[in-house]
């Protein structure tokens, strides 16, 4: 099978003590949903930071379609940060319209059901939504792309427990069977049904890249209480 993602010795320094990744190896193949996985200051965050070209690696590199990250790969993945970035004095129509002129891959016909399912209003500007409906939107934006790698940080920490299935289908049904999706999330529980793989990272270093089947039939176990093994938690 295709890789869409690989990481060769890939390691990040903060300074001469501290490795936020450590020689870390990965592959990843087309068509899966992967559950990125580890306590606050595992190296999640470096990791999606450096898919993304927003962080050099210091030693090793990483691969998305065999190329190293740079403008012909953020053609194909698309990126949902943890924090908000969008523009507050925006209409949600007139970053639609953004998204539309910057993204040959943007459905914005896709992002329009999806507002009108959630009954999110075009016309409204972003500075009068909640934090949750901020984040609706946002990833609303990133899964109306017909992308090849979805990274999606934390996509459902902001929102209420009724909006969370939602979110959870949304990401299931607007995404092709080519794709892959990396979903780094604290709340193992709400996502493990759609997880087709689990990533544990622990001090900048992968200890688990396992199936969920795998976990289940070999450990046991659910991912949850893997994990809360793992890390003590």
């Amino acid at each position: 099978m295709e890789s869409i993602l690989e990481c060769h010795g890939l390691t990040k320094s903060y300074g001469k003590m501290y490795n936020a990744l450590n020689n870390l190896n990965l592959f990843l193949e087309r068509g899966q949903i992967v559950g990125l996985l580890g306590p606050n200051g595992s190296g999640k965050t470096t990791l999606i930071k450096l898919i993304n070209g927003l962080l050099v690696p210091t030693a090793g590199e990483v691969l998305i379609k065999s190329m190293a990250p740079g403008v012909e790969t953020k053609k194909i993945v698309s990126y949902l940060p943890e924090r908000t970035y969008l523009n507050e004095s925006m209409q949600i129509s007139e970053v639609l319209d953004y998204f539309s002129d910057f993204y040959e891959n943007f459905s914005r016909e896709r992002a329009g059901l999806m507002l009108s399912d959630l009954q999110i209003d075009e016309q409204a500007r972003l500075k009068t939504l909640s934090k949750g409906t901020k984040e609706k939107v946002q990833l609303i934006l990133v899964m109306s792309r017909d992308a090849e790698l979805y990274i999606l940080d934390e996509p459902i920490a902001g929102v209420d427990p009724a909006a969370r299935d939602y979110i959870l289908n949304t990401i299931l049904s607007n995404y092709n069977e080519n794709a892959t999706i990396l979903l780094s999330t604290h709340l193992i529980h709400d996502v493990e049904n759609v997880l087709d793989r689990v990533l544990f990272l622990k001090q900048g270093q992968l200890v688990l890249n396992a199936t969920v089947d795998e976990i289940r039939e070999e450990q046991g176990k659910s991912v949850d209480t893997l994990f809360r093994e793992v890390f003590r938690c």
